[in-house]
């Protein structure tokens, strides 16, 4: 692990202006390339002796680290590679695909016209959006807004948790792939099918939706992992 990360230490030094940015993207390359392995404690002291730098920029890159879902944080362990599996991912996208369309076909009767303005709104926040933080929270309320006339509260809770935990993955997959990858088309889509009152292309969009995220971060994870 070492000697693959003061590799990547010596190839990026000269592009960065700033200590916290060199941390961070190098750092993110090495998990992201697996050369960080998950689980990998990332103790400050040995890191910044590692990259030459004090504790500060450290800890600041693995704050934003851990906003992207790359670094976790735990109570007497510190900071560790996150784990990002491929099984937990994969049970989470067969959960939203079991529940989301069901919630979308109850809902859909009752989305008003109000409803649907307020979709659209979060699609466009979301386009212009920087935050990798707030790109997860824009994503659930726009899947929100269009369930949300279901009528059933606990359907509701449980899709709202299941899209909680997908936060992680998309993040992730943000941090890997880069925003472009985030299904924006199959979003609006989904919003001018509802706006047509077409109920089955709707929900045929966002089955579609859900497995295209799904198949991108089984790809890459499987990929990085050979």
């Amino acid at each position: 692990m070492a000697d693959n990360l003061a590799q990547l230490i010596d190839r990026s030094r000269p592009r960065f202006r700033t200590a916290t940015e060199f941390v961070e993207a190098t750092l993110k390359q090495a998990i992201l390339s697996g050369a960080l392995a998950a689980g990998s404690a990332l103790r400050q002291e040995e890191l910044a002796a590692t990259f030459g730098v004090s504790r500060m920029p450290i800890r600041e890159a693995l704050r934003q680290l851990e906003a992207q879902a790359l670094v976790d944080f735990y109570p007497h362990r510190g900071a560790v590679v996150a784990e990002i599996s491929a099984e937990d991912a994969a049970d989470n996208y067969t959960i939203r695909l079991a529940l989301e369309p069901v919630a979308l076909r109850l809902s859909f009767p009752k989305l008003s016209g109000a409803d649907l303005d307020r979709a659209g709104e979060i699609l466009a926040e979301m386009d212009g959006e920087p935050d990798q933080n707030r790109l997860g929270e824009l994503n659930q309320r726009f899947h929100m807004t269009l369930y949300a006339r279901a009528g059933r509260p606990r359907l509701l809770s449980l899709i709202e948790q299941h899209l909680a935990q997908a936060d992680r993955y998309l993040r992730f997959h943000l941090a890997a792939m880069g925003r472009h990858h985030i299904s924006q088309g199959e979003h609006r889509a989904m919003l001018e099918a509802a706006q047509a009152r077409k109920p089955a292309l709707a929900c045929r969009i966002l089955v579609a939706h859900i497995g295209t995220a799904e198949r991108t971060l089984q790809e890459f994870l499987e990929g990085r992992d050979r």
